[in-house]
């Protein structure tokens, strides 16, 4: 049986077991009928999925990338996560072509803030951290699709003092102007994370943006008033 058939069959036989209908329709409403739900906590799924993935052979890169697509392609939102989870247990065997072969198509498959995030810890950021990656970075940044461009301003996320503060600033100011709410936030999520070690920059472009959407204002703020608070 090929990789990508096995994690699927795999991953059926533990997650169905554990579903739970009233937990599903609660999911399912939460997140704006994004797609159904099995139903179940994360520690749970996780729990269940943990033991499969340890059985598996290790995967070639395309075989790993097959596998993410194939669980991504189940009518259940568990299986994305499932498939997230998946390629963080292997990210080791992703090549340098990892991200724009396999993950950006993941990211364009019925996206929402919790499979391109998820996609973002498990993937986005160990890769472009482990190869070059600016050119991507440049190329979703300007794509037509806000999910690439939500990958792209988060992909530094939790490098603190070894983030390139101003590869990440350039990438904010390229969507500056957006009023769509899930680039909003990123971008002001990035802001708050630069607040932890470069105030400066973070005020800097605050005054350079006078018109940036106040929820990216909002979390900026929240990040260098936090840091006021604590050195008083």
């Amino acid at each position: 049986m090929e990789f990508a058939q096995r994690v699927l069959k795999d991953t059926k036989k533990v997650l169905i077991p554990i579903k739970d209908p009233i937990r599903a329709q609660g999911a399912q409403a939460y997140m704006k009928n994004i797609a159904p739900y099995l139903g179940m906590s994360a520690p749970d799924r996780r729990a269940a999925t943990k033991p499969v993935f340890k059985a598996l052979p290790i995967p070639t890169a395309k075989e790993l990338g097959s596998a993410a697509a194939l669980l991504y392609a189940q009518r259940e939102r568990e299986y994305a996560y499932a498939a997230n989870d998946l390629l963080d247990h292997f990210i080791e065997v992703a090549d340098r072509n990892f991200l724009k072969s396999e993950v950006a198509g993941l990211i364009t498959t019925k996206s929402w803030w919790d499979t391109v995030d998820g996609l973002g810890s498990a993937a986005v950021s160990p890769l472009s951290w482990k190869y070059p990656s600016r050119a991507l970075m440049k190329e979703w940044i300007g794509a037509p699709n806000i999910w690439l461009n939500r990958a792209a301003i988060g992909h530094q996320r939790g490098r603190r003092a070894e983030t390139d503060t101003e590869f990440l600033l350039w990438l904010c100011h390229q969507r500056a102007k957006e009023r769509e709410f899930f680039i909003v936030k990123a971008i002001g999520w990035a802001l708050r994370d630069i607040t932890a070690f470069d105030k400066p920059a973070v005020r800097q472009f605050l005054a350079d943006h006078p018109d940036l959407g106040r929820v990216a204002v909002r979390e900026a703020e929240r990040g260098l008033n936090r840091l006021r608070s604590l050195s008083r």
